[in-house]
């Protein structure tokens, strides 16, 4: 066994400093990831960055999926307050509005793409199958319904939601060299033609 494996216990801090030392590691860890990736930077640096003892680390995250989920929470609500109020302001506009939701979940993926997967590598999920996704699913599928989509609305909105999994994403980006506006336009494309091909 390493040596990096060797968690010697630190003392149980009382709850202020347990909330103090877990915003640390949060703030810590969010500029440790902007500055050299998620992939590259290790439990042990983000420990050693925010000046805490790795038995502290761990005792907030057991890893560093658990530490990405963190991270991506507010970004994760902020996108859904975002959803909601989008759909409540503008009823009567399925079809913008289905594209401007896929449009910002694309935007949303490819700018979060090595979180979202590291994360949901770590749950045993994928980002297709973790519950703090499947809104996107249910999302697609309710304004498919209110564009008058007929036959199988659950084939086509899995359809749409397959094309925001982080990997199919940042394979079309990092792999086949796809821009961003390009992801985009793709998938706002078979959007329409699914409609279309259920008049």
């Amino acid at each position: 066994m390493s040596s990096d494996n060797l968690i010697a216990p630190d003392p149980q801090p009382n709850r202020a400093d347990a909330i103090k030392n877990r915003e640390l590691l949060i703030a810590t860890a969010r500029r440790l990831f902007a500055e050299h990736g998620v992939e590259a930077v290790s439990m042990t640096a983000i420990a050693e960055a925010a000046g805490v003892g790795k038995g502290t680390l761990y005792r907030h995250f057991e890893n560093k999926g658990v530490l990405t989920q963190v991270l991506l929470d507010s970004h994760q609500r902020e996108l859904q307050e975002r959803t909601l109020e989008r759909l409540r302001s503008t009823p009567g506009q399925p079809a913008d509005n289905l594209h401007w939701f896929l449009t910002q979940v694309v935007e949303f993926v490819d700018e979060y793409a090595e979180m979202l997967c590291i994360g949901v590598q770590a749950s045993g999920l994928t980002t297709l199958t973790h519950p703090a996704h499947t809104w996107w699913r249910l999302t697609i599928r309710g304004l498919l319904e209110r564009l008058g989509t007929v036959g199988d609305l659950d084939y086509a909105a899995d359809t749409l939601y397959i094309m925001l999994d982080a990997h199919i994403v940042y394979y079309q980006r990092a792999s086949q060299g796809y821009s961003l506006g390009q992801v985009i336009e793709g998938i706002l494309t078979l959007a329409s033609q699914l409609v279309r091909q259920n008049p």
